[in-house]
Parts: C-alpha cells; sequence; structure tokens
C-alpha cells in the first residue's frame, strides 16, 4: 500500500466517531465541613504523621512494613499485571506486522502428475515474507476498550496506594495496642505483687489469731484473681506480636520496643474539607478509575453494531530454489481490505450492551457508597478521638479517686473501723480502674491514627518510595514523583 494511501486510512480512523457516553465526574453531595470538626487542627495531612509518635522502634517498623509486606508487593505485582493488559490492548490500535520463512521439501507420486521435461518428482519450496494487518478504529471500539484499560491500570496504582495507606495505619495501630498491653501486664503484676505480700501479711496475722480465716481467705481469692489475669494478658501480646510480625512480611517473633505508652506523644488532628477527600483518598481514587473504565466499555459495546473494518497486505518472494529466492521472478504481494456488519445476532450485541451498561451502574454507586464511607470514617475517628480524650481525662479522676480509698480503706480496717472487705472492695475498683484507663490510653493514639488513615494525604507518596517493589518491567509507575497526584500513564 502506498504511503499517501496509509496516511488517508489513518487520517480517516483518526476522524471516525467514538460511540459510548465520554466520561465527566459525578456530581457529589459532601457536607460543608465533618461533623465534631476538631478547632485546633492543622493542615499535617501531607506529612509522615507516624514520626509525631517520637518512637524509633515505630519508625522503624512502618519501614520494615513498607519493604516487607507481602501484600504491598502483591498489589505492586496487579499493577505489572494492569500495565501489560494496558500496552496488549493499545497495540490493537496499531498495525501489526510480521514476517516469516517457509522451508518445505516435497516429492510427488510418478504417474499420477504431469511433470514437466526435465523436472524430477522431489523438489523444493522456499518462502520469505513480511505481513501486515490492520483493524481501522472507524467507529472507536479499540479506542474505547483502551480507555478502559488505561483506567484499570490507574485503577490498580491507586490500589498499591490504598494498601500502604492500611498497611501504615495497621502498624501503627497494632504497635500502640502492644504498649497498651504492656502496660496493663505491669499493672497485673504490681498488683499482683501488692496483694501478695498481703497475703504473707496475713497468714502471718492469722497465725497470731489477730484475722480470721474468713479474711486470709479473701485476701488469698483476690491475689489468685489478679494472678489469673497476667497469662490472659500475655496471651494477648503475643497474639499481637504474631499479628504485628506479619504485617512486617516477617515470621511470627518478638517486637521490639522503644517507649512505654506514657512515653508516646500525641501527634496533632489533622485537617481538611470533605471535598478534598476525592483527591487525597486512594481508595475513592480507584473507585473512580473503576467508574471510567465501565463507562468506556458501554461504548466499545455499542461500536459492535457497526462495520468492523480491517486492511491486510503481503509482501515476499517464493522459489523452489534457495538462490533464486530473492529475485525478481520469485516476488509475490497482494493486499486486500475487509468489512463485516453484522445482520442478525439474536440479542447477543444488545445483551452485551446492556450488560456493559448494568455494570456501568454498579460502578457509578460503588463509587458514591465509597464517598459516603469515607465521610463516615472520618466523623467516626473525630468523635472517637474527642470523646475517647475526655473519657481519659474523668478515668484519670477515678484512678486518683480510686486510689486514695484504697489507702483509706486499709487504714480503717488497720484501726479497726471495718471489714477488710471494703478493703478488697477498694482495691479491685482500683485494678480494674488502671486496667480501663491503660485501654482508653491505646484508644485515644488508635483514633488519631484511624483520623489520618481516614483523611489519606500526600504521606502516601512518601511512604510508597519506602517500599521494595523492583519487579522486572516494572515501570516509573510503581514510584511516582511525590508532587504527583495520579499516574502518568500514556495516553491511547
Amino acid at each position: 500500500m502506498r504511503a499517501s494511501h496509509f496516511s488517508l486510512v489513518a487520517l480517516l480512523a483518526l476522524a471516525g466517531c467514538l460511540l459510548g457516553p465520554n466520561y465527566e465526574r459525578p456530581a457529589v453531595d459532601a457536607p460543608p465541613a465533618f461533623r465534631f470538626a476538631e478547632p485546633e487542627a492543622k493542615d499535617l495531612v501531607n506529612t509522615a504523621w507516624w514520626e509525631q509518635f517520637q518512637d524509633p522502634a515505630l519508625n522503624a517498623l512502618i519501614a520494615t512494613a513498607l519493604a516487607d509486606n507481602k501484600d504491598v508487593k502483591i498489589a505492586a505485582a496487579r499493577v505489572e499485571q494492569f500495565l501489560g493488559q494496558f500496552e496488549t490492548t493499545r497495540s490493537q490500535l496499531f498495525p501489526q506486522v510480521a514476517a516469516g520463512f517457509n522451508a518445505q521439501r516435497q516429492r510427488v507420486p510418478l504417474g499420477s502428475t504431469q511433470l514437466p521435461a526435465g523436472v524430477g518428482p522431489v523438489f523444493n519450496q522456499f518462502q520469505a515474507t513480511l505481513s501486515a494487518s490492520w483493524e481501522i478504529d472507524f467507529f472507536g471500539k479499540l479506542r474505547r476498550q483502551t480507555e478502559a484499560a488505561r483506567a484499570n491500570l490507574l485503577s490498580s496504582e491507586e490500589g498499591r496506594r490504598a494498601t500502604i495507606l492500611t498497611l501504615v495505619a495497621s502498624v501503627a495501630s497494632s504497635y500502640v495496642n502492644l504498649l497498651s498491653l504492656d502496660r496493663q501486664l505491669d499493672i497485673a503484676k504490681s498488683t499482683v505483687a501488692s496483694r501478695a505480700a498481703s497475703v504473707n501479711v496475713f497468714q502471718l496475722r492469722f497465725s497470731g489469731g489477730e484475722v480470721s480465716q474468713m479474711e486470709l481467705a479473701q485476701s488469698q481469692s483476690e491475689y489468685q484473681a489478679s494472678l489469673a489475669t497476667i497469662p490472659q494478658i500475655e496471651l494477648q501480646i503475643a497474639q499481637q506480636e504474631d499479628a504485628l510480625s506479619i504485617l512486617l512480611g516477617h515470621n511470627p517473633g518478638d517486637i521490639a520496643r522503644d517507649r512505654e505508652l506514657d512515653d508516646l506523644a500525641l501527634p496533632a488532628v489533622p485537617a481538611g474539607l470533605p471535598s478534598e477527600l476525592l483527591e487525597r483518598r486512594p481508595d475513592l481514587r480507584q473507585a473512580e478509575q473503576d467508574l471510567i473504565a465501565a463507562n468506556a466499555l458501554i461504548g466499545a459495546a455499542r461500536a459492535l453494531y457497526f462495520p468492523s473494518i480491517s486492511l491486510t497486505g503481503l509482501f515476499g518472494s517464493a522459489s523452489t530454489r534457495f538462490s533464486s529466492l530473492f529475485t525478481g521472478p520469485a516476488r509475490i504481494w497482494s493486499y486486500a481490505g475487509a468489512t463485516t456488519l453484522p445482520i442478525f445476532t439474536a440479542g447477543s450485541i444488545g445483551g452485551q450492551v446492556k450488560q456493559a451498561e448494568a455494570q456501568q451502574q454498579q460502578a457509578l454507586f460503588q463509587y458514591q457508597k465509597a464517598i459516603q464511607v469515607a465521610f463516615q470514617e472520618v466523623a467516626d475517628a473525630l468523635v472517637s478521638l474527642q470523646k475517647t480524650r475526655e473519657q481519659l481525662v474523668v478515668q484519670g479522676s477515678q484512678v486518683d479517686a480510686l486510689r486514695n480509698y484504697a489507702r483509706l480503706a486499709r487504714l480503717r480496717f488497720e484501726g479497726g473501723y471495718t471489714s477488710y472487705i471494703e478493703v478488697l472492695d477498694a482495691e479491685r475498683s482500683l485494678f480494674n480502674a488502671q486496667l480501663s484507663y491503660a485501654q482508653t490510653q491505646g484508644v485515644v493514639f488508635t483514633s488519631t491514627v484511624s483520623l489520618y488513615k481516614a483523611m489519606g494525604g500526600g504521606w502516601v507518596t512518601d511512604a510508597e518510595h519506602m517500599t521494595s517493589t523492583t519487579y522486572e518491567g516494572t515501570t516509573a509507575m510503581a514510584n511516582p514523583p511525590a508532587a504527583a497526584t495520579q499516574t502518568k500513564v500514556p495516553a491511547p
């Protein structure tokens, strides 16, 4: 085909119509502000917030998890998969060229074929060809499929970022829970030691006839009750360490700590508006890319109603002698155009269009639901942080009051003004209040972690650079520039 003919066809293909709806972002009913907004919030959504805890061990754990976590590696490999699918789909927009060579030796039976004089029954056949084929995308089927493949690629990249976001938050929350359990274990051991000393004193007093056997049994009962809490907490610690080890991409094992729960610094509350979540949260961007892909496939399905036009061409040589394969008389060529138009498909194309439209509606509702869930998660994290901080203040006052109550109850018992039951009740209440206070301390920190996760932000891009996603064929998309908010993919 002459170059001028090829240029004309290419121009016609580019000027062809593009069927199906063009994507427009759906209108979002975003509230003007978050419920339970924090008046002292700061613009910190684009910073490495976990460093505000001022715990080197936590920083090291997050760095290890980003480098070794298997879910992050799976998500990165999935990006490579969709990159390959995008390149495969986009390649159909261009001519497909192939070369071939064939060598054949054949014998024909004597008597069945009249052979020319001097030609034997055995002869050779050599053929070298260069072929090309091209489906002209007049109606946009291939362009819509490429648009969908590009959106799927971007969706997989946002899915990888969502995995990173969840991983960092999970590691931070697990570490805080571990420190909270450590604190509860310290409280339990201190209580056990105190009650063991009381049991020893009561045994001596019982031997001297100063206390009754019932008071001795009461003291022993409270000691055993507090002792039973230690293996329960140690079990939770071991399970939390195992879970955190898996997040790190390692086998279950011990987790190093650098701080105690009381030594952690509470990160500042991040600021932002509901509408900003659409650009900051990778899961919302992923849902939108899924919607874009589904929207594009409607056009690809509708294009099936229209003719499919393709061009083919072949140029080469054929000869019975290899030495004369590339001489003038051996030259062969052909070119052709083909058009197929569906006339009767018994509803096959209509069914594909309905399927594409229904999938687009599902993706639309999934996108809208994801936005609503995002608003809910931010609101839940904000109210949880506010109310647990208020609860922590009240519980701190309660612990102080119960500690004073237990001290006075023991003094009254020693002075003979009350029974030992009052002492046991005071110490039991103090023990439970101390455990609850430690648990609430952990919830305050994990609520802050949940808020940073719910808000999204540029910190995910910083975390991306800490991952090890070096696969063969990996492109720059696996680690985009820090300023990028979206993966750059070649346009179809």
